[in-house]
């Protein structure tokens, strides 16, 4: 009687038992994978916060499909100091990026139509996708000193019955940054092959370094093809609790994927009106959480690569974000060098295949976790290699 949308009956891994086993016996575990920026010991003006979301106005219900114009303002106002212009009337308010991507996937893509989607990445595109009945198919991305993406094996994958290409700016784990010229290839083969791009832009006022930032491309704005660039509240400004996300639409059909949003929006009415009320106060309190976010992820960025400094083990380049990918020797699988570390050292990490890496063996930490467990985390890591 139920659907087969998903594959309901998950098994747990080794890892995850091991894990479970761990918590038990009352050990004190060191959590390399933290990555929600509420619990990971920065400061948030709390006072500030909650005044944001008591406006008088929340307590009468004034539904509107895109979102209130003001917050779509606000949203336009945050890129503007990006120096992109962006309108608020393509401007699309969502609850979450995920819901942005069901929305998407609704508007594109029919019942087992197929959405190209980089590998590795965050392994929630699955989830969404099957939820609405469209299958994904994995491109490349490549690492040669720097990760980038597999363009004729991207064009390879394109076939009749494909939709739209999905790019993470910055990748989810990697840190890699869109190029200016990757994003130009990216626009001449969707327009080639009348298909839209979707690009989710999350972390992309988290880069390491300014020659990074300068490099990043963001997809709002006037390209060949149909573009959604989404973002939200959830990194840019470390509150993923205000669950307010956005997408803004650009290119060619803009107005009719705007026609559509709006239906599609309407047929939902998921955000609610504080949030979207308290938005220009959340985005200006956001940028003193982000700062301390990208203070945070640069001084573990610096631990890992000193700490592993002459080992085996070699954190790979990362660009931004809030990840770090670590490459270790293919002695022991990912799996089994994650469960070395959580059994004798008692340090928790994920293993590559989490992220859908073709190849062995890679382990991921979150640059988010407070810094004193992340150095032990990290010298626990060589003690073992």
């Amino acid at each position: 009687m139920f659907s087969s949308r998903l594959p309901w009956e998950l098994k747990p891994n080794a890892l995850s038992d091991l894990l479970q086993e761990t918590h038990r016996t009352g050990a004190r575990i060191l959590d390399l994978t933290e990555s929600n920026p509420t619990r990971a010991g920065f400061s948030y003006p709390g006072a500030e916060l909650l005044k944001a979301l008591s406006s008088p106005r929340a307590l009468r219900y004034e539904p509107e499909p895109l979102g209130m114009e003001s917050a779509r303002e606000a949203v336009a106002a945050y890129y503007a100091e990006r120096g992109v212009d962006v309108s608020p009337a393509r401007i699309v308010l969502t609850a979450s990026t995920s819901e942005a991507y069901s929305y998407l996937f609704k508007l594109l893509a029919d019942p087992g139509d197929e959405i190209l989607i980089p590998r590795p990445s965050y392994p929630l595109f699955d989830f969404l996708a099957g939820l609405e009945s469209v299958r994904v198919c994995q491109y490349p991305l490549r690492y040669d000193g720097a990760w980038h993406i597999e363009f004729h094996a991207l064009e390879d994958l394109i076939h009749p019955r494909t939709r739209a290409i999905v790019v993470v700016n910055p990748n989810n784990p990697t840190g890699q940054y869109l190029k200016r010229n990757e994003m130009s290839r990216l626009q001449a083969l969707a327009e080639r092959h009348n298909l839209a791009i979707i690009s989710d832009e999350v972390f992309a006022d988290y880069a390491f370094s300014q020659d990074s930032q300068r490099e990043t491309i963001v997809a709002a704005g006037d390209f060949g093809a149909l573009c959604f660039s989404l973002s939200g509240l959830s990194k840019i400004a470390g509150l993923p609790q205000m669950k307010l996300g956005w997408m803004v639409v650009s290119g060619p059909d803009a107005d009719r994927a705007m026609e559509r949003l709006e239906l599609i929006a309407d047929t939902f009415l998921s955000v609610g009106s504080p949030v979207q009320l308290a938005l220009p106060k959340l985005l200006d309190a956001g940028q003193g959480i982000r700062a301390q976010i990208m203070e945070r992820t640069r001084i573990n960025l610096a631990l890992l690569r000193n700490g592993l400094a002459g080992s085996p083990a070699n954190p790979l380049q990362v660009e931004g974000g809030w990840y770090a990918v670590i490459q270790m020797p293919r002695t022991k699988s990912e799996e089994q060098w994650a469960t070395v570390l959580l059994g004798r050292q008692e340090v928790l990490v994920q293993p590559g295949y989490f992220f859908d890496f073709e190849s062995e063996a890679f382990l991921v930490a979150s640059l988010l976790t407070p810094p004193e467990i992340f150095a032990e985390g990290v010298h626990r890591l060589r003690s073992v290699l």
